[in-house]
């Protein structure tokens, strides 16, 4: 979204249409998350947090209810210390590693690079925010955006090969291969369109090897596209898809003490 800013009328016009996106895109993930929550509210019995098929509970009541289980002392037997938990079984996904390396490594590579690339660009809507409400800052959003370049590629990187092994997977294991659907081939099209339009936008701004060549006038509808997709597909489109499971297995993992 930086790009859009400090430009020109018409990209300032731009920068302006792209926060009104940004607030839809964050108001109906929101709203997903809450329904979300109210189905897994009708559903909460004991450690399970499964939901209840066709049922609607309170998502006050669901996270209520799931943070006692996240405080409470394990009866169980299996209970692990929650900094444990927290970096073991959620940050590096043990619990996947354990069943298949492959799968872990691609796996964490989507995770991580997405998480990364999303964290990333907070940081830089935040300077550009700071900015527009006048406060100064010992470096400029472009100075900043420059000094994020690196790190971007490094993490974007990391993104495309999660996702060129996932590709590979399905078309190439068979297992794999009979188990996928068309939805999730949609999942997996979608991140990787976001990723590659991510290297492309960037490419022709700054006239990298990622620029295929194209003239530099395409950069902002370049980049306005891969915003736009970003913000749709990463951000509103999560709660509705099984991409959910990104929210919802490490909650599970955390009410259960780290527990299979």
């Amino acid at each position: 979204m930086a790009y859009f800013s400090g430009l020109s009328d018409a990209l300032r016009l731009t920068f302006v249409q792209i926060m009104i996106l940004s607030t839809i895109a964050i108001v109906v993930f929101l709203y997903g998350m809450i329904l979300n929550f109210q189905k897994w509210g009708a559903g909460v019995t004991g450690y399970a947090l499964e939901p209840a098929p066709g049922s609607k509970g309170s998502a006050i009541r669901f996270l209520k209810t799931w943070w006692e289980q996240v405080t409470e002392e394990s009866h169980h037997g299996h209970g692990k210390p929650i900094l444990e938990v927290l970096i073991l079984d959620i940050v590096f996904q043990r619990r996947i590693l354990k069943r298949s390396p492959v799968r872990w490594f691609m796996h964490f590579t989507i995770v991580f690079g997405w998480m990364a690339l999303f964290a990333l660009s907070g940081l830089m809507f935040a300077v550009e925010m700071t900015e527009k409400f006048g406060i100064e800052l010992p470096f400029t959003p472009a100075e900043f955006r420059e000094f994020l370049s690196l790190p971007n590629y490094i993490f974007g990187y990391i993104l495309l090969v999660g996702v060129i092994i996932a590709v590979v997977r399905r078309l190439l294991v068979s297992d794999v291969r009979n188990a996928s659907i068309m939805y999730d081939w949609v999942l997996l099209g979608g991140v990787f369109i976001v990723t590659i339009s991510g290297f492309i936008a960037d490419g022709i701004r700054t006239g990298f090897i990622w620029s295929f060549g194209l003239d530099p006038s395409t950069a902002p509808p370049a980049a306005l596209f891969h915003s736009v997709i970003s913000l749709l597909f990463c951000i509103a489109y999560i709660p509705y898809s099984k991409y959910i499971h990104v929210i919802a297995t490490p909650l599970a993992i955390l009410a259960n003490k780290g527990g299979e």
